[in-house]
């Protein structure tokens, strides 16, 4: 099975160059665009945040500039998610803010025996396929948002969003707003 490449093999600071699926065969340097992780960007009660139904507003904001692959966006947004429907069952609102654009690419090394020379062309083109995806996300924006009701509620989403920054590749803060 294939390894996915950590997550530190990447540049946090610049995004991914050369990632795009263009028309033009020769500007193409993504032969296949990977799936997205992502299934949901908005959860709860889309109709009440649209109606500004909600009171408080609960911020999940990075502290340094990073990119952010979808696997582990999918990971925080499945924990807050989960914690919310069980504390509130549909009284809420959460939104996922960065959307993955960079196609994450690797190019693949063969050692041992002779496999690698009749396989690899060394350097040349040495684009490499397309692996995952990422978000690309600056310094204090805001990667999850989840509004609520209830002052008596603002320290459980603490611990839910708490819960959920471990398992994104960057420092993290949150913030609460009061709405009305």
């Amino acid at each position: 099975m294939a390894k996915v490449r950590r997550a530190k093999a990447y540049s946090k600071r610049k995004p991914v160059i050369n990632s795009r699926k263009s028309k033009q065969k020769k500007f193409s340097y993504v032969k296949s665009i990977p799936e997205q992780k992502i299934k949901k960007l908005n959860m709860g009660d889309v109709k009440g945040y649209e109606e500004k139904k909600y009171g408080i507003k609960a911020s999940l904001i990075t502290l340094e500039d990073i990119q952010i692959r979808d696997m582990a966006l999918e990971a925080a947004r499945q924990t807050i998610h989960k914690d919310m429907v069980t504390s509130f069952q549909n009284n809420y609102f959460l939104k996922c803010h960065p959307f993955p654009h960079n196609i994450l690419r690797n190019n693949r090394v063969f050692s041992g025996g002779s496999k690698g020379e009749r396989i690899q062309t060394g350097m040349s083109k040495s684009f490499g396929s397309s692996e995952g995806r990422a978000a690309t996300v600056r310094k204090n924006n805001v990667i999850f948002s989840a509004y609520f009701n209830g002052q008596e509620n603002i320290h459980k989403v603490r611990e839910f969003l708490k819960k959920a920054a471990p398992k994104l590749p960057c420092k993290t803060r949150i913030n609460f707003e009061f709405l009305k």
